[in-house]
This record gives C-alpha cells, sequence and structure tokens, in this order.
C-alpha cells in the first residue's frame, strides 16, 4: 500500500521529482529518462512506470531550458523503440513455449495461430494506436511477437508509432507546459493526460460490453 501511495504521489508530482532529479544527476537525467520509457514499452512487468506523463514534462523541462528538446526527442524515441522491439523478442520467444499445448484450455496453438492472422490484418493499426494507450502500449508488441506478427511489418509500424508519441507528447511539453495556467496546475495536467491516454480504452470497453 505504501508503495502504491509513493508512486501515485511521484506520479501527480511529476515536475518536482523530475527536477530533483535534473538538479542532482545533469547530464545523466538523459539515461534515467531513456531506461524509464525503455522498460515501460520493454517488459510486460512494469506497465506502472510513467510513459505519457513523463514525456510530457521532459518536454516542459526542454522549453526551461533544463533539458535539450532535440536530444530528449531523439533518445526517447530511440527508448521507444527498442523496448517495443525487446518485448517483441521476448513474446515471440516466449511464444511457443506457452502454447505448446494442442488441446490446452487456455494455451494452445490454434490461439497464438488467431492472434498472428488478427496482428497480420490489424497489426500495423494496433501497434501505433496503442501508443498512446497506457498498459496496452506495454502489452501490444508481447502479443504480436506471441502470434508471430512478420517482424518486418512489426518493425515499420513500431518506428512510425515511437516517432509519433514521442514528438506528439515530448512538443506539447515543450509549446504548453509553460503556459502559466497548465504551469501552476502542473498536477491537473498530468491527470489529465493519463485521463485522455486511457479513454480510448474505456470508450471501446463500453461499446464492446453494450455490444455484448
Amino acid at each position: 500500500m505504501e508503495l502504491i501511495r509513493a508512486f501515485i504521489e511521484i506520479l501527480l508530482h511529476l515536475d518536482i521529482h523530475l527536477d530533483w532529479v535534473i538538479r542532482n544527476y545533469g547530464f545523466w537525467t538523459y539515461g534515467i529518462l531513456f531506461l524509464i520509457i525503455f522498460l515501460e514499452t520493454g517488459l510486460v512487468v512494469t506497465p506502472f512506470l510513467p510513459g505519457d506523463s513523463l514525456l510530457f514534462a521532459g518536454g516542459t523541462f526542454a522549453a526551461l531550458g533544463s533539458l535539450d528538446v532535440k536530444w530528449l526527442i531523439i533518445l526517447l524515441t530511440l527508448a521507444a523503440i527498442a523496448g517495443d522491439t525487446v518485448n517483441y523478442w521476448i513474446g515471440y520467444t516466449a511464444g511457443p513455449k506457452v502454447f505448446h499445448g494442442e488441446k490446452s484450455r487456455f494455451f494452445n496453438k490454434e490461439y497464438l495461430h488467431r492472434t498472428h492472422q488478427f496482428y497480420e490484418k490489424y497489426g500495423g493499426k494496433t501497434i501505433i494506436i496503442a501508443r498512446f494507450i497506457p498498459i496496452i502500449r506495454t502489452f501490444a508488441p508481447f502479443v504480436a511477437g506471441i502470434g508471430s506478427m512478420t517482424y518486418g511489418h512489426f518493425i515499420t509500424y513500431n518506428i512510425t508509432g515511437g516517432i509519433a508519441w514521442v514528438v506528439i507528447l515530448v512538443l506539447g511539453g515543450y509549446f504548453f507546459g509553460t503556459i502559466p495556467l497548465i504551469k501552476h496546475n502542473f498536477s491537473l495536467a498530468i491527470v489529465a493526460i493519463i485521463f485522455l491516454s486511457i479513454l480510448p480504452g474505456i470508450i471501446e470497453f463500453l461499446r464492446h460490453r453494450k455490444g455484448s
């Protein structure tokens, strides 16, 4: 419970904590941000790490002169692409081992085959859109790997989605994060970003429930 409270406190006061990191670690801040984005996108066990909010906050500090926006975009784009790539290969490697039973109720090769077909048909759009949805962002490349989505197909959308995600959110923070209204209500801005990022998932869930 204490860990959850500490995480929420860090997330809601991301500007204060990022400012502390910059002041204490200077140049190494780029490495820390790179690692967080890489882990958030690269491991299915760390979807709770900040993604959208961290990119926006990073862009805000770049506007204040504490970080270089060009290097921030380049490094975090590489982190996002590398993270999804690692996640894909973990899923690709784990898939045949997990789905080894032909007649297993939950883990069988038929499910694997269906997942492969789905990602071959809709995977590109899924990989790009998932970039902007927390949790889904972490699991999409993993499932693509499990479904053996063609890597050439995957990497194209991985790169496109990674660039779009980082550029939009970092520049969003760069151009809007220093506006007085947002600057003095940064916690509310972070909450708004989180809400907007999960809104598509909520809408899709409600549509699916209504359809059922």
